[in-house]
């Protein structure tokens, strides 16, 4: 059977695969258990440049909802993962996600969140003069999704993973899945689902996975049309 990819794609990257041994071929599964993993901060990031949006407005059911539909993918759940400014750091986006997180929660979302941790970084004003500003990072995020995608492999809970990220640091996780499905003899599929418009700030997914490029029209028909953020609540 002849499997069509949609324009958005990427058919450069790999598709899964046909394990091929002596007298033994795996076949593609005609349900395809799929569940969704959003690096929430990654995504919002990617979005804020290619579209010019200032808060993540978009709907993590909805989109994912609209990738399996058009990837033929049977929806088995949607977990999602946040780094979390500290009150005293940041109120705004503290309050932002506590807001989001609870609304997705109660719609069923699975999610996981880590405090940002901060470092001092020395900064060039353009007078010459230098400042030091505290900068947040994320924290265990990526290690936290990619447990998870090979914790559901090996337990053979689902059989496509689509990560909505493009962190690169993901990429091993897709070599690690090939093996693991190598070894149980079965067929299993990373997608990578990214924004990308002229003004992206990467046009890349995530290495040794299939690129699924969310435009601004696909984009915006998955909109979250509540706003979270506390000045508007």
């Amino acid at each position: 059977m002849v499997l069509l990819a949609p324009h958005r794609t990427c058919r450069k990257a790999p598709v899964g695969f046909l394990f091929l041994g002596s007298r033994l071929m795996i076949e593609i599964p005609i349900n395809k258990r799929a569940v969704a993993f959003f690096d929430g901060q990654n995504l919002y990031y990617h979005a804020k440049d290619a579209f010019g949006y200032t808060h993540p407005n978009y709907d993590p059911k909805k989109l994912f909802a609209s990738i399996c539909k058009e990837e033929r993918l049977v929806d088995h759940g949607v977990r999602f993962y946040t780094g979390v400014h500290s009150i005293t750091k940041n109120e705004f986006w503290h309050k932002y996600w506590a807001n989001r997180t609870l609304s997705m929660g109660r719609a069923g979302i699975k999610v996981t969140t880590r405090d940002l941790r901060y470092r001092d970084t020395e900064i060039q004003l353009p007078d010459g003069s230098t400042q030091i500003i505290p900068t947040s990072q994320k924290k265990g995020i990526d290690i936290r999704i990619a447990l998870d995608i090979v914790r559901m492999v090996r337990a053979r809970e689902i059989d496509v993973a689509v990560i909505f990220s493009q962190d690169q640091d993901l990429a091993e996780v897709a070599l690690e899945v090939q093996e693991i499905a190598k070894e149980q003899k079965r067929w299993v599929q990373i997608y990578s689902a990214f924004p990308v418009s002229s003004t992206a700030s990467a046009s890349r997914g995530i290495n040794n996975t299939q690129w699924y490029k969310m435009d601004k029209a696909f984009y915006d028909a998955c909109l979250d049309t509540k706003d979270y953020r506390p000045n508007n609540s």
